[in-house]
């Protein structure tokens, strides 16, 4: 048990929670000594004194910290049976996953890069059956109430960059030509690009792959294609590109519509919301 705490301190973890009557809502768990009594919790429900016994800190740290967590709705207590004076602890929410901070940075952007590119450069026997789980994992992630947005913009930002280099060319017909046969042969999409003026781009997308299957939430969704497009008409014209999604499957149109415009604002502004 003491090894499996320290690791705790070790790792720098931060968890996540569904919360909320409706499991619609989001904790997010990072402190250290909140997540030693997660990890005794997971284990078995336990009396007050008990956790206060095994993690050696006061009662008072201990009492603020079980509080905190029953007000996020991480955690629930009842009484105990022949003793009413004492309470027993056990989690009431739900476990969403984890993220390892340390392992996070020694996944050197090299290696990003080289999964990028193998998967871009190697045909697959089993395409549809990973696009089976990327829509799965994307919806069971909504339900969850995650908002993954931030994730598959920056996600579609990264790998632009790398797609760019199997596209560019100096004439921006041949490079928009290039773009519309990369979506047609990773079957991403059927897309059609229009310059409209020298910082207006209009980019619209029938069988869009990243929305289609989606439920229709009345929201634009698509930001894996937004950080991508942002990304191939930055590395083009060499400046900042933002780009504003007007139509889409999961809005209940029939394609999928992006607008893009030169703007000097940085992108972290940006609000995600599903």
């Amino acid at each position: 048990m003491k090894n499996h705490i320290t690791n705790f301190k070790k790792n720098e973890l931060i968890k996540f929670y569904s919360t909320g009557s409706s499991g619609t809502g989001l904790s997010v768990v990072k402190s250290h000594s909140k997540l030693n009594i997660l990890s005794i919790l997971d284990e078995r429900e336990l009396e007050f004194d008990k956790i206060v016994n095994k993690l050696g800190k006061s009662k008072s740290t201990i009492s603020t910290h079980l509080n905190d967590l029953r007000k996020e709705g991480i955690i629930s207590f009842k009484f105990k049976q022949n003793d009413q004076r004492k309470k027993i602890f056990f989690i009431s929410a739900k476990f969403l996953g984890e993220i390892e901070a340390i392992k996070s940075i020694e996944f050197e952007e090299e290696k990003i890069q080289e999964i990028i590119e193998g998967i871009i450069t190697n045909e697959s026997e089993n395409v549809e059956l990973t696009r089976l789980f990327f829509h799965t994992l994307r919806y069971t992630m909504m339900q969850e109430g995650l908002n993954t947005a931030p994730l598959f913009y920056e996600t579609g930002q990264k790998t632009g960059k790398h797609i760019y280099n199997l596209v560019k060319t100096d004439d921006f017909n041949d490079f928009t030509e290039n773009i519309r046969d990369f979506w047609k042969n990773h079957d991403l999409g059927k897309v059609k690009i229009d310059l409209i003026s020298d910082n207006n781009i209009a980019i619209s997308i029938k069988d869009c792959f990243e929305c289609r299957f989606l439920p229709k939430s009345g929201k634009s969704t698509c930001f894996l294609d937004l950080g991508l497009f942002e990304s191939l008409f930055s590395e083009y014209f060499g400046k900042k590109i933002l780009l504003t999604q007007t139509k889409s499957y999961a809005n209940s149109d029939d394609h999928c519509y992006f607008e893009l415009l030169t703007d000097s604002r940085n992108s972290d502004e940006r609000v995600f919301a599903y």
